[in-house]
């Protein structure tokens, strides 16, 4: 860890003097939360990383890639990724992973790590913000309790029991998963908060009840249904699911979208699975509550279901943190087809390998697994195809004639040109090609016609591009320098004393270089965490994280010589500068003597400085 020693001279630190009673009531808890934690073990907790030299790797789970770029160092406890700048300590990562606010994300991880908090940490918005979501999960809890009860209930549950038993449901799955009924009423959860004293504007707000249109009131959302809750990945209740027991229309209904509640992130039943997921490396994805419980009903751990909705990039950055692989489970309908095609760019992407498993006609996993046995489903999935290969087979076979083969190109193109990784569709072009006969070149220009983004289109691509903003954004000599002071900080001294901030021209190392000078002249002693805390602006903290990330590496001998080499430039702009004020000037006895210093070096000459 960066631990520089301030130079002699400057003033006493002033230790939370620019600091509101908000920050220090919250300081000191912040900093015991990251002595007390691993970085490297909790974000290993929600994405897949490993060992590379110094650091840990893994893929990002705030954006789409196949190659990781997203980097943990656990000797300084800090993230970045070198993809989409997200980067940050473990707070930093709490509050995005989780959508949360920092003092959300401090009580969480004080909560995990315990530590105590004052009361007086989060400022008065922040705490009406958490206070309300607190106040969701709390009726939430309640209706939850309602609809178990309602369940359980002699005459109110029987139906919904029997139906239940019919799908072969254990009661130990019931209990897990905290399973209820919704009487077939229009006011019994209406009332039964009522009772509660729990205000009908909050039920509302949580999506449970549903304000009348005439005459005032509010009546009950879920009626006559098995009630599913919906948990985060910390096991709280951010929502339910409905499903009625017969046949009739809607057959599932869904919590509203709430302030607790996104169902195109949310993944029924991985609250319980990913522990499973991660050891097997297969996430196994179905479409509804009962065939997820069913499954976990034979034995099988690692299943989700998706909430009424496609698979969306959200879902997949979920589970890519900790599956290899991914074997999604479809009906053999044209419904089923359709989603098999769609999922493709999802999948690709993420950079998370997917296999398509397609269902027996007549079959869901429910009846599949009841049927033959959780063995025999295994051997299923085992037996899946690539979601590509299984589509474009399935298409080519249902003719062979040029025509046919027309049509089910036409049908691939639109969602291969969604995967952005040019690579794989090249890969997929060339299968598509050997497939159907079909020289790769027409295959390429017939994909082109649909394509999104046309290969080459923005002059050379995501590599180019790179390299462009490394050479147009950060000067060599001004990375050698913030190298030099983040990783070689017994430099620090000589290099403030020389000033060699002159020969900066990147605005934000200028920045970084301020933030630790100043620190240092107030005889503070600079760990990364806290220059990372004191610089303004996104940019600064970024290029900080990448240069903490890859060093330069250098020997004893090349760091003096790197100071020497930094010393004479700053040193030689000093007379350049001094040189051009005494020809403006008409000064020739000062031109003389520059003339004289010029060959001397820094430090020379009598020990003038210019």
């Amino acid at each position: 860890m960066l631990r520089v020693l301030p130079p002699p001279g400057g003033h006493p630190a002033d230790h939370g003097s620019d600091r509101g009673p908000e920050m220090t009531s919250y300081s000191s808890a912040k900093e015991e939360i990251k002595a007390a934690a691993d970085i490297v073990e909790l974000i290993g907790q929600f994405v897949q990383l490993r060992k590379a030299g110094r650091n840990f790797v893994g893929l990002c789970p705030f954006h789409a890639e196949k190659d990781p770029s997203f980097t943990v160092n656990q000797e300084r406890q800090t993230f970045h990724c070198f993809g989409c700048k997200a980067g940050g300590d473990i707070f930093s990562f709490w509050m995005a992973y989780h959508s949360c606010t920092f003092p959300e994300a401090l009580r969480d991880l004080a909560e995990r790590y315990h530590v105590t908090l004052s009361d007086g940490f989060s400022a008065a918005r922040e705490k009406e913000r958490t206070s309300r979501k607190e106040a969701l999960f709390r009726i939430n809890e309640r209706a939850a309790a309602y609809f178990r009860q309602s369940l359980r209930h002699t005459t109110k549950g029987k139906a919904a029991r029997a139906y239940l038993e019919k799908r072969a449901l254990t009661a130990e799955t019931i209990e897990a998963f905290g399973l209820g009924f919704a009487p077939d009423e229009w006011d019994g959860l209406v009332g039964a908060l009522q009772r509660d004293g729990l205000a009908p504007d909050l039920a509302s707000e949580a999506g449970l009840v549903v304000p009348r249109k005439t005459g005032g009131g509010y009546y009950d959302r879920f009626r006559g249904r098995i009630i599913f809750p919906i948990f985060d990945l910390r096991r709280r209740i951010v929502g339910f699911g409905g499903r009625v027991l017969d046949d009739s229309l809607p057959k599932y209904l869904n919590t509203p979208e709430t302030l607790l509640f996104h169902k195109g992130d949310l993944l029924y039943g991985l609250h319980a699975a990913r522990e499973a997921i991660r050891k097997r490396g297969r996430a196994v994805i179905v479409e509804g509550y009962m065939d997820c419980l069913a499954l976990r009903n034979h034995g099988l751990e690692n299943v989700v279901a998706t909430l009424g909705t496609a698979l969306t990039a959200s879902h997949v950055r979920r589970l890519k943190g900790y599956a290899k692989e991914a074997v999604v489970v479809f009906d053999s309908d044209a419904a089923g087809m359709s989603a098999v095609l769609k999922s493709l760019p999802v999948f690709s992407n993420e950079g998370l390998p997917a296999r398509a498993a397609v269902l027996p006609e007549g079959d869901d996993p429910d009846t599949f697994v009841n049927r033959t046995g959780l063995d025999a489903f295994i051997d299923f999935l085992d037996g899946a195809r690539s979601m590509f290969d299984f589509f474009m087979d399935r298409k080519l076979s249902e003719g062979d004639s040029d025509e046919a083969k027309a049509h089910a190109l036409n049908e691939i193109f639109p969602i291969l040109s969604d995967v952005r990784d040019f690579a794989l569709r090249s890969l997929y072009v060339r299968r598509l090609s050997e497939r159907t006969g079909i020289r790769e070149e027409v295959v390429l220009s017939g994909l082109a016609a649909f394509s999104k983004n046309p290969a080459g289109k923005g002059g050379g691509g995501p590599i180019a591009d790179h390299v462009s903003r490394i050479r147009t954004g950060k000067n060599l000599r001004d990375l050698q320098l913030l190298n030099l002071l983040v990783h070689y900080p017994e430099t620090v001294p000589r290099l403030m004393a020389c000033d060699c901030r002159v020969l900066l021209r990147d605005p934000v190392v200028r920045e970084i270089t301020d933030t630790l000078f100043d620190a240092c002249a107030q005889k503070r002693s600079v760990d990364t965490g806290i220059l990372l805390d004191r610089l303004q602006t996104e940019a600064a903290r970024e290029r900080l994280r990448e240069v903490l990330l890859r060093p330069f590496v250098f020997s004893k001998e090349e760091i003096e010589q790197a100071v020497v080499e930094l010393e004479e430039e700053v040193y030689q702009a000093g007379i350049a500068a001094s040189f051009q004020k005494a020809r403006e000037a008409g000064d020739l006895e000062q031109l003389v003597k520059l003339t004289k210093l010029k060959g001397k070096g820094p430090l020379r000459g009598g020990g003038e400085r210019l």
